[in-house]
């Protein structure tokens, strides 16, 4: 099976996706930056159905608050690329694909300037990662180079080692 780009699909994806599987957990995905790019490469693995729960791009600053509960204090004061942002986000996003009133297990999400501008004071190639589980969360800090499709792809690649890291932990 091929990603929407085409390719087949990253192995920190198949891994993230398998180790899921084995620990019977679930993971919903929140992004911006990257719109999509990160849930594409999970659902791209053959049974990922068993484990992603799904997606929400909030690329609009404004759906981070109102689709997944990121402070609006937070987001007037720092904007969007904010390390507490990310992990609102991947909070968020766990509860907003609950089923059954059960939130997913694991939230990941990603917000950053892919560029060409920089954006809330942050330079172009800011990024964070935000992983959060019912053990807690942590944030990957990123300062990524290159054009804005570049910048997009390493949130991508950084993000599925993070998780893979982060599921070796709970496990």
């Amino acid at each position: 099976m091929t990603t929407a780009s085409g390719d087949e699909p990253a192995p920190r994806a198949a891994e993230a996706v398998a180790s899921l599987i084995e620990s019977r957990l679930t993971i919903a995905v929140a992004e911006s930056l990257t719109g999509g790019l990160l849930a594409a490469e999970l659902v791209g693995v053959p049974g990922a159905s068993a484990a992603v729960r799904g997606a929400v791009v909030a690329y609009d600053t404004r759906l981070k608050h109102s689709v997944l509960g990121v402070d609006a204090g937070l987001l007037a004061l720092h904007g969007a690329v904010h390390p507490e942002v990310a992990l609102q986000m991947a909070d968020g996003v766990r509860r907003a694909l609950a089923v059954d009133g059960l939130p997913a297990d694991v939230g990941i999400a990603t917000t950053g300037v892919a560029g060409p501008d920089p954006q809330d004071g942050q330079a172009v190639g800011t990024v964070f990662v935000g992983i959060v589980t019912r053990a807690g969360g942590r944030v990957v800090p990123l300062t990524l180079d290159g054009g804005r499709q570049e910048i997009r792809r390493q949130t991508v690649a950084s993000a599925l080692e993070a998780l893979v890291h982060e599921l070796g932990r709970l496990a």
